[in-house]
């Protein structure tokens, strides 16, 4: 790591030149004069614009993706509701004869009754199944939450990174004028501005290329709130702040109640009961049949009470319980596959949190102030004629280089945290953003 900070720091030995042509200025304290444009503009919250709270709100609010799981749960509560129902009853006529004098009517009402403990065995497959609703739901809702919060700070740092190349363009546009000045006044060969000419016009395509960044970025935010997604100018943040490291006791309870898990755990109780439904279906179930029969011949009624159970003899029901026997095992396999995966996946994604957190901090700390400093100096030494433009746009190129690095760092660092909040359900890692 700190190789390649030597690396990219090289032309920063421009510093202990450029300061030694200005010896009595840094022994009295006399403030330096100040490039005609500040090529690392700040980096501070948007005065107005979209916060991370109202961001969430939208898409919390309008997202299809959102709606469709909500839609599913209620569809899962309906289901519930239909299998606590109990069978039918039948209500048959039954006329022999087609001669008045000699016509018997029977007349019946027949009553299934579950036996064996169906219908509770149905009602918990089911009310299991709407809990697996219910926890998609949250699964759906923290994955959009970490698609927004991603999607938003990738936008910040699009914003921070067209204020840059706007720095870099009017340090451009600067230098160019001063070349253009000093070769009227021979004290430069022509190669001096075309240099300024070329990096300018290398200045506005990378500002074209980050505007076009920015747009892309916002657009993507907008998708997440679906159709009628309102407007806005900026997202209204701060792009140096980092995600937090989870402690390692929340990561732990976290893994445990994370969706994906839940969701495992679930599948194996709906699967359970599935099984005791299939069980008790080998139990016969009995029908009670009450009725009125009319003889016209001997004109009277007569009551009617039956019994029917069919026999289990040639279909027992053995081969759905064995299926869903074995379906009740691939589930528990599956909690298990899926808790691996989960804690292999939680792992990666905090250390990669863990590894870019530190490269940020590490070139913020170490690295930027120094190129910085580097920076200045040569803009000063080139303002007053002691350096090249080429020693300005090495410096210059070494400072921006750094602070692009630094933003992407920030970005994967949100990437990373995302991707925990996202496995697991709810934020892990604070991002110090505001939310107000």
């Amino acid at each position: 790591m700190r190789s390649h900070f030597r690396g990219l720091l090289s032309p920063l030995t421009l510093a202990v030149l450029c300061i030694s042509f200005f010896p009595a200025r840094a022994a009295t304290g006399e403030s330096a004069a100040k490039p005609a444009v500040d090529a690392t503009p700040s980096s501070s919250p948007v005065d107005a614009g979209l916060t991370l709270s109202e961001a969430l709100r939208l898409a919390l609010t309008h997202n299809p993706d959102l709606a469709i799981a909500r839609l599913e749960l209620q569809a899962m509560a309906g289901a519930e509701t239909q299998a606590g129902a109990r069978p039918n009853p039948e209500l048959g006529v039954l006329v022999e004869d087609t001669r008045n004098a000699t016509r018997t009517t029977t007349v019946q009402w027949a009553q299934p009754l579950e036996l064996g403990g169906k219908r509770s065995a149905r009602l918990a497959a089911a009310a299991r199944a709407r809990e697996q609703a219910g926890v998609a739901l949250e699964a759906k809702q923290a994955e959009l939450r970490a698609a927004v919060t991603s999607a938003f700070f990738e936008l910040l740092g699009a914003q921070e990174q067209v204020r840059l190349s706007l720095g870099s363009l009017e340090l451009a546009r600067t230098a160019f004028g001063i070349a253009t000045k000093r070769l009227q006044a021979g004290k430069v060969p022509p190669l001096e501005q075309a240099k300024a000419l070329v990096a300018e016009a290398a200045a506005r395509a990378d500002l074209a290329q980050s505007q076009s960044d920015q747009l892309l970025a916002r657009q993507r935010l907008r998708a997440l709130w679906g159709p009628g997604a309102v407007e806005f100018g900026q997202a209204a943040g701060n792009a140096d702040l980092l995600p937090d490291l989870p402690g390692a006791q929340r990561l732990g309870e976290m893994i445990v109640e994370a969706p994906a898990i839940r969701l495992a755990r679930l599948d194996i109780a709906r699967r359970q009961a599935l099984s005791e439904g299939e069980r008790a279906k080998r139990v016969p179930d009995l029908t009670l049949t009450v009725g009125a029969k009319r003889d016209a011949e001997l004109g009277r009624t007569q009551a009617v009470i039956g019994l029917s159970m069919p026999l289990p003899l040639l279909d027992s029901n053995q081969g759905n319980l064995l299926e869903a026997l074995r379906r009740e095992d691939q589930a528990r396999e599956a909690l298990t596959a899926v808790t691996l995966r989960l804690q292999a996946e939680v792992t990666q994604a905090l250390e990669k949190l863990r590894l870019t957190r530190e490269q940020a901090q590490m070139l913020r700390r170490e690295a930027l102030p120094t190129a910085q400093t580097a920076y200045d100096a040569a803009v000063k030494g080139f303002e007053l004629g002691k350096f090249a433009f080429i020693d300005v746009l090495d410096a210059q190129r070494t400072l921006f280089q750094l602070r692009q690095q630094i933003l992407r760092n920030t970005a994967d660092a949100y990437r990373a945290a995302t991707e925990l909040d996202r496995l697991l359900g709810s934020s892990a890692a604070s991002n110090g953003q505001p939310l107000e």
